[in-house]
């Protein structure tokens, strides 16, 4: 299925771009279904679709995945029964959430897919919209994981081979396999060699980010760099890399609060620029589109994500 593909000028003017419907009468409920609130990323996109719902006048119903697929399923059952007009939906498994939005859509129910693809990753593209979607509004995570490529070839500038190992998210998520492309064809355009030496994942937390790095540098003290998929997880390793006295360089992915003060005082190396309040709002702002006359059908909509380091670290103000 081919894509309408919206790529706007900045992350801020996602929370613009589509306008609002003047004279709406449906005010919903909209349902919004998170992987996990825990999450403090999740949590700002759930923030972002719960602030534009209130702007509107709109009920806003957030149901809580607690990463759990099952869960998940029961919510999106929960919100349907609840009469909702549209859901949102930030899946804990791409693959499985496909099952999720062609219930709701057989049902009326519009559908967005919100910061994560719906659909499996390993046979369609990030911007090959899931028929069943009116759109999905995320990062291009491949894109995204391009630029840490590149900014992690410049950083090892002058390395030979470098030793790279990366912290992956979780299992079933489509941002593992899409980062991981994304930064070897950065590293690969940069002309960098390395050799990925060893990659485990974190889980998204800063705990078992910590935990993963201890791990790896216990069998590979030599590692040059690491690959964290998620700032949280770059937060932790940068304990276990202080702890081992290592000289690891840290890269993570989401210009979360925290990676950029931990840029700032140089405890981590750099990060890519997310907006995921953004996310939230834009996600919302389709759904009432949907049901206040204006159609969307298949749309992928994303926006810049620069690279972040300490030359330009003031550039991304954080949303998580």
């Amino acid at each position: 299925m081919k894509s309408t593909i919206k790529l706007l000028a900045s992350a801020s003017a996602l929370s613009m771009t589509l306008g609002s419907t003047a004279l709406a009468e449906n005010t919903g409920p909209y349902g919004y279904s998170s992987n996990g609130l825990s999450f403090p990323f999740a949590a700002a996109v759930a923030k972002g679709f719960e602030d534009a719902a209130t702007e509107v006048g709109a009920e806003a119903i957030v149901l809580d995945g607690q990463g759990d697929i099952l869960k998940q399923t029961n919510d999106i059952d929960d919100l349907l029964a609840q009469g909702v007009q549209g859901i949102a939906i930030m899946p804990n498994d791409s693959a499985v959430a496909a099952a999720w939005a062609d219930k709701a859509a057989a049902a009326g129910v519009a559908v967005v897919a919100s910061a994560s693809m719906i659909g499996d990753p390993a046979t369609r593209p990030i911007d090959d919209v899931y028929e069943s979607l009116s759109a999905l509004v995320t990062q291009q995570e491949v894109a995204a994981g391009r630029e840490v490529g590149l900014l992690a070839a410049r950083l090892l500038a002058g390395t030979e081979n470098a030793q790279i190992a990366i912290i992956e998210g979780a299992a079933g998520y489509a941002e593992v396999q899409q980062r991981t492309e994304g930064f070897e064809a950065g590293m690969a355009e940069a002309g960098q060699a390395y050799t990925i030496v060893a990659a485990q994942p974190g889980d998204w937390t800063a705990e078992k980010g910590e935990a993963a790095c201890q791990n790896i540098l216990a069998s590979n003290p030599d590692i040059d760099l690491f690959f964290n998929q998620a700032d949280d997880m770059v937060v932790g390793c940068a304990r276990a890399v202080a702890s081992a006295g290592s000289d690891a360089l840290l890269v993570g992915f989401g210009g979360s609060k925290l990676a950029i003060a931990a840029i700032q005082d140089g405890s981590v190396d750099g990060t890519v620029c997310y907006k995921p309040e953004e996310i939230g709002r834009i996600s919302f702002q389709i759904l009432y589109d949907v049901n206040n006359g204006t159609p969307h059908d298949a749309e992928f909509i994303t926006y810049p994500t620069p690279g972040v380091s300490i030359d330009n670290v003031d550039e991304c103000v954080g949303q998580w």
